[in-house]
Parts: structure tokens; sequence; C-alpha cells
């Protein structure tokens, strides 16, 4: 999957963003949301994605893709509904995994994936969506700066 995926990306963080979050939506099964908050101005703001619409801003302090960009790691929930201040921007979400993007020890934002399935994700998951963060972030993470000025 990993192979495929690479083939998609074009160095361009929009594009790739965009085409990252279809390529999740379409090759994961039992999915209901996948996409991106981008870092900016203190705040993680939308990106690309696929699924319903989402919320448009989240601060660092809320909510599982807050938290993971707070710690900057991975995050896995099985039940969003025991997160404390879980942000339910789609009621039928139950799991969630988040992967904070880091380039160059800078917080660029985070992959956001939901499930309706409880404990949706696990370690396979985890190796999965991380290992897709940091190819992305290879490829694309400095053109991030660029668009950012």
């Amino acid at each position: 999957m990993i192979s495929s995926y690479k083939e998609l990306l074009t160095g361009h963080w929009i594009t790739d963003l965009a085409n990252t979050s279809a390529f999740i939506f379409q090759e994961v099964p039992d999915l209901n949301w996948a996409g991106f908050y981008l870092f900016e101005d203190g705040l993680l703001r939308l990106g690309p994605f696929q699924g319903k619409p989402a919320c448009t801003e989240i601060t660092l302090d809320r909510g599982v893709c807050g938290a993971a960009a707070s710690s900057r790691t991975t995050i896995i929930v099985p039940d969003v509904h025991e997160f404390p201040g879980h942000i339910a921007c789609d009621s039928a979400s139950r799991s969630e995994i988040v992967v904070p993007l880091i380039y160059d020890g800078k917080l660029l934002g985070v992959l956001d994936v939901d499930s309706p399935k409880l404990n949706r994700f696990g370690e396979k998951e985890k190796s999965l969506f991380e290992e897709i963060a940091k190819e992305l972030v290879l490829r694309s993470g400095r053109n991030c700066f660029m668009l950012m000025r």
C-alpha cells in the first residue's frame, strides 16, 4: 500500500495533502473521515479532507487533534466518547487516530482519521499512518513553509 501511495506524491504541499486524504479514505476500510488540520497562528485549521464537513479551527488544548499536536505523538482513541474534551464534528465517529506532522522540528499539522466503528485503530494502522505522514513530510513538507509566507 505504501508503494502505491508514494507514487501519488508530487512534492506540492496542498496537492499531496488532498491526494493523501483521498487515498486513505479510499484504501482503508471503515472510515467516515480522513484529512488534515494545519498548524497556523497557534491553531489547527481545517485542511484537505474526505468526509462530512468538519470543525474549522481547533485549539491545541482541545480534542484528540489538539492533544496529538501538543504532545507531538500519535494518539489512538478506541472510543471517542471516553476521551475528555473530544470534539464531535460527526456524531457517527466512534474511534479516532491522530498523527502529528513534524518537519525540521516544527509542527505542520496533524493527520486525523475517524471511524464509525469502536476500536477501529491499532498498531497496524498506527504504523501505516505514521509511514504515510513521514513520506508526506519528507516529500513536500518544506513547500509548506513557502505557502505560509
